[in-house]
C-alpha cells in the first residue's frame, strides 16, 4: 500500500517475490498463531481422543467406571501398613529407659510417616497398597493425589471415626467403595493388578 492509494484496503506485494508483503500468509501455508505441524502428519484438534486415566490400559467393558478395590483389600493395605509402622513404635516403647533408643525409634517412626504420606501423594500408594496391589487416585482424572492432597485426606480421616467408625466400613456397601474422607477429598481407591 503506499500513499494515496485510490484503494486503501489493497494488499502490499512483495516486490522482490512478488508474494504478499508482511503479515499475510503465503498460499498453502497456516496464517499466525495456526499449529505448526511437519508434513504427512494429521493435525489432532480438539475433538482428538482423551488418553485413558485411572492408570490402565482402556478395555472394553470398563467404560468410565474404574476397578474399585474392595473392603478387604482396603482393609489389609491398613493392617500391612500398620504392621511396618509397629517395627519403630516397639523401638519407642523397648527404649522408655534408653532416651537414645526412644529417640531413634521416635525419628524413624516420624520420618516412615513423612515417607508414607509422599509416596502416596505421589504414587497413589503406601507399602500396605503397593503390597495388595492398589492405589489412591483423584476421581476425576485417575492420577495421584499429591501430597498435600494426601496429607488433607488424613486428616479428613477424622470423619471415618465419627459415629462409630462407620465410616471405615463405608466402602463395604458403597457403589464407588469410599470411606467419608474420600468423598470429602474426591479420591477413590482402585485395583491396579
Amino acid at each position: 500500500m503506499s500513499f494515496g492509494s485510490p484503494n486503501p484496503y489493497e494488499q502490499p506485494q512483495n516486490p522482490q517475490q512478488g508474494q504478499p508483503g508482511y503479515g499475510y500468509p503465503q498460499q498453502g501455508q497456516p496464517g499466525y498463531g495456526a499449529p505448526q505441524t511437519p508434513p504427512g502428519v494429521p493435525q489432532q484438534g480438539y475433538g482428538y481422543p482423551q488418553q485413558p486415566g485411572y492408570g490402565y490400559p482402556q478395555q472394553p467393558g470398563y467404560g468410565v467406571q474404574p476397578p474399585y478395590a474392595n473392603w478387604g483389600q482396603r482393609f489389609l493395605g491398613t493392617l500391612v501398613d500398620m504392621l511396618v509402622f509397629a517395627v519403630p513404635y516397639g523401638i519407642v516403647i523397648a527404649g522408655k529407659d534408653t532416651p537414645a533408643l526412644m529417640a531413634i525409634g521416635a525419628i524413624a517412626l516420624i520420618g516412615l510417616a513423612i515417607w508414607q504420606l509422599i509416596q502416596e501423594g505421589r504414587t497413589g500408594q503406601t507399602l500396605g497398597k503397593k503390597a495388595l496391589g492398589i492405589r489412591l487416585v483423584r476421581e476425576i482424572d485417575g492420577q495421584p493425589l499429591g501430597v498435600g492432597m494426601a496429607f488433607v485426606r488424613r486428616l479428613a480421616h477424622f470423619l471415618d471415626s465419627l459415629a462409630c467408625y462407620l465410616g471405615w466400613l463405608w466402602p463395604a456397601w458403597d457403589a464407588k467403595k469410599q470411606t467419608f474422607a474420600d468423598k470429602v477429598c474426591s479420591s477413590i481407591v482402585i485395583r491396579t493388578s
